[in-house]
């Protein structure tokens, strides 16, 4: 037997990054060294943080936009200008409602069904003599004007559909590609008699028909008047705690 032919065993250690060990992954003799959680954290937050660059300018408005003209690359700045600028047209040609609707019947397959191919339409089965109802309705006229995109239709139930319980109402609906997307059955999951302006709005959000972001929402306005007031705050006691002049620099 010849030298070349003894073979001696020779430990390798697969999580050591060495050159040697490199040869033996690149043959897949050995494992890929499985990455340190420092790493696997680095690149997740090498990813939020280009992540948060490619969309800085999301949800900014046309005045905020201009205003970074200094700061941002002008041919992406105005690239990004036109793209928005196209959104809000579109926003603007779907916004052609603005009010509650009333429908009977005959009209529901036309005006809601049939309407939801191309829009999302929200439909109170309504009993006036319900307290929850008549909530209901005051909500969703402010809604109405305030995403003229979204459709709100309001029917009586008992015209809806025959013999409706009266316990079921406000029944609600959402419709969207003809199809039934969201029903609440009552207010009940929505704080009963205590429904506010920002559960319908969840509903809208929840289902895809008012993104998230929207400054329209009540909760968003709520953010930006309370990162007002802080800012005033900030500025007013800045002021209180500067140190006054001493005026006997005056006469130095």
């Amino acid at each position: 037997m010849s030298l070349n032919d003894i073979k001696v065993p020779v430990e390798v250690n697969p999580t050591e990054d060495t050159e040697w060990n490199d040869i033996l992954r690149a043959h897949g003799i050995i494992p890929e060294r499985p990455k340190s959680p420092t790493e696997e954290l680095e690149r997740l937050l090498e990813e939020q943080v280009q992540k948060q660059h490619e969309n800085r300018l999301e949800h900014k408005t046309m005045d905020e936009l201009d205003a970074l003209e200094d700061e941002e690359d002008e041919e992406f700045l105005e690239e990004y200008k036109n793209k928005r600028f196209e959104q809000l047209q579109q926003l603007q040609q779907r916004s052609k409602y603005g009010s509650v609707l009333p429908i009977t019947k005959p009209e529901y397959e036309e005006e809601v069904t049939l309407a939801s191919e191309n829009c999302y339409v929200f439909v109170h089965m309504s009993l006036q003599l319900a307290v929850q109802s008549r909530l209901l309705s005051v909500i969703t006229t402010s809604l109405a004007q305030k995403f003229p995109e979204v459709k709100f239709v309001e029917i009586p139930a008992n015209r809806c559909v025959e013999n409706y319980p009266d316990a079921n109402c406000p029944t609600i609906m959402v419709y969207h590609k003809k199809n039934i997307v969201k029903q609440f059955v009552t207010l009940t999951q929505l704080g009963g008699s205590d429904c506010k302006t920002p559960d319908i709005e969840s509903v809208l959000v929840e289902v895809g028909a008012v993104d998230a972001a929207n400054e329209r929402l009540e909760n968003n306005q709520l953010d930006e008047d309370l990162e007002e007031t802080r800012r005033l705050r900030f500025v007013k006691k800045s002021i209180r705690d500067a140190p006054e002049d001493d005026d006997s620099d005056f006469y130095d």
